[in-house]
Protein backbone atom coordinates (compact mmCIF):
# COMPACT_ATOMS: atom_id res chain seq x y z
CA UNK A 1 0.00 0.00 0.00
CA UNK A 2 1.11 3.45 -0.62
CA UNK A 3 1.54 5.51 2.54
CA UNK A 4 0.30 8.81 2.87
CA UNK A 5 2.81 11.25 3.03
CA UNK A 6 2.16 13.48 6.26
CA UNK A 7 3.10 17.13 7.23
CA UNK A 8 5.40 17.35 10.21
CA UNK A 9 2.71 19.07 12.75
CA UNK A 10 0.16 15.61 11.25
CA UNK A 11 2.52 13.50 12.10
CA UNK A 12 2.90 15.15 15.46
CA UNK A 13 -0.22 14.77 15.97
CA UNK A 14 -0.78 11.58 15.08
CA UNK A 15 2.12 11.00 18.10
CA UNK A 16 0.07 12.42 20.15
CA UNK A 17 -2.69 10.51 19.71
CA UNK A 18 -1.15 7.49 19.97
CA UNK A 19 -0.04 8.54 23.22
CA UNK A 20 -3.47 8.86 24.18
CA UNK A 21 -4.05 12.60 24.53
CA UNK A 22 -7.42 14.08 23.44
CA UNK A 23 -7.96 16.49 21.19
CA UNK A 24 -8.47 19.15 23.61
CA UNK A 25 -5.52 17.65 25.59
CA UNK A 26 -3.74 18.00 22.24
CA UNK A 27 -4.62 21.11 21.03
CA UNK A 28 -3.39 22.92 24.86
CA UNK A 29 -0.02 20.90 24.27
CA UNK A 30 0.77 22.26 21.26
CA UNK A 31 -0.93 25.82 21.40
CA UNK A 32 -3.48 25.01 18.96
CA UNK A 33 -7.47 25.35 18.41
CA UNK A 34 -9.23 22.15 19.52
CA UNK A 35 -11.06 22.69 15.90
CA UNK A 36 -7.79 23.30 14.37
CA UNK A 37 -6.38 19.33 16.28
CA UNK A 38 -9.96 17.95 15.11
CA UNK A 39 -9.42 18.58 11.25
CA UNK A 40 -5.91 17.14 11.97
CA UNK A 41 -7.47 14.42 12.85
CA UNK A 42 -10.22 13.98 9.96
CA UNK A 43 -7.46 14.67 7.63
CA UNK A 44 -5.07 11.63 8.96
CA UNK A 45 -8.19 9.97 8.72
CA UNK A 46 -8.69 10.14 5.44
CA UNK A 47 -5.19 9.81 4.34
CA UNK A 48 -5.31 6.42 5.75
CA UNK A 49 -8.22 5.66 4.73
CA UNK A 50 -9.85 4.38 7.81
CA UNK A 51 -13.05 5.05 9.70
CA UNK A 52 -11.92 5.46 13.73
CA UNK A 53 -8.56 6.43 15.37
CA UNK A 54 -8.13 3.01 16.40
CA UNK A 55 -7.67 2.06 12.85
CA UNK A 56 -5.36 4.76 12.36
CA UNK A 57 -3.02 3.97 15.08
CA UNK A 58 -2.73 0.58 14.47
CA UNK A 59 -1.78 1.31 10.68
CA UNK A 60 0.58 4.08 11.67
CA UNK A 61 1.97 1.72 14.54
CA UNK A 62 2.29 -1.12 11.59
CA UNK A 63 3.81 1.14 9.17
CA UNK A 64 6.46 2.06 12.04
CA UNK A 65 4.89 5.84 11.52
CA UNK A 66 5.01 6.30 15.12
Amino acid sequence: TELPVLTPREKEILELIAEGFTNPQIAEKIFLSQFTVDSHRKNLLTKFAVKNTASLIRIAAQEKII
